[in-house]
């Protein structure tokens, strides 16, 4: 698996290819690294692929650690429970994602906050056209955990609560004088896309959440 620097370097013309032009899969488009030394690194690693590829309640622990070749002992000296797991596997898939998001947008956009905010649909349509896309694993984890007084639940809400301000922010450094509206209007169409591509299949949804954006920002930003 590729580590996350080689993960978050995808850029450019090619940034849904690798270096021999085959299409990355989306564990190496974001953020699978290395598998590390440590147990608990390696569990943590391992559970994120098996909850993205699975879904959090099909993957017991005993599939987490008897897929890294660890005992049941020492899966309990590092995670307390499944709960605690999860919550980590989420939290770390945030930060992983955030940050491969973050450096694929500016290799299209540099500092130009309106360039960005189209960047994002742009990396959104390469994402749909990886090989193995199983949707926004935020998405699904709030829906296998819909309480949402959960842990599990409220880690998913704070990456996308997050990931809403990002649009914000840019919005307002976009010139939107109204930069809260804005940003729930534009995160509605990218949740939305991800929702028709994943439900319904649409590999055009972020072409089309494209072409929504930029009426967006023609009326938001005058």
């Amino acid at each position: 698996m590729l580590g996350i620097v080689e993960v978050v370097g995808w850029i450019g013309e090619n940034i849904g290819m690798d270096e021999t032009g085959k299409r990355k899969t989306v564990a190496e488009l974001f953020g699978v690294p290395a598998r590390g030394e440590r147990a608990k690194e390696r569990l943590l690693n391992t559970a994120i692929d098996l909850f993205y590829r699975h879904g959090f309640n099909a993957v017991g622990v005993d599939r987490v650690y008897e897929t890294v070749g660890v005992s049941k002992t020492t899966f309990y000296k590092c995670f307390e429970s499944k709960d605690e797991l999860m919550v980590e596997a989420v939290r770390q898939r945030d930060a992983w994602e955030t940050e491969a998001w973050d450096r694929a947008v500016r290799a299209r956009a540099r500092d130009d906050a309106k360039a960005q905010l189209l960047g994002y649909f742009e990396v959104l349509d390469e994402w749909f056209m990886t090989p193995d896309f199983g949707g926004c694993m935020f998405i699904n984890v709030a829906s296998e955990f819909p309480n949402p007084n959960d842990p599990v639940h409220r880690a998913a809400a704070e990456h996308k609560r997050r990931t809403r301000d990002v649009f914000r922010d840019l919005g307002r450094e976009a010139g939107v004088e109204d930069a809260e509206g804005f940003a729930d209007q534009y995160a509605l169409l990218m949740e939305g896309a991800l929702v028709m591509r994943q439900v319904h299949g649409r590999d055009d949804a972020a072409k089309l959440g494209l072409a929504a954006v930029r009426r967006l920002m023609e009326e938001m930003m005058g």
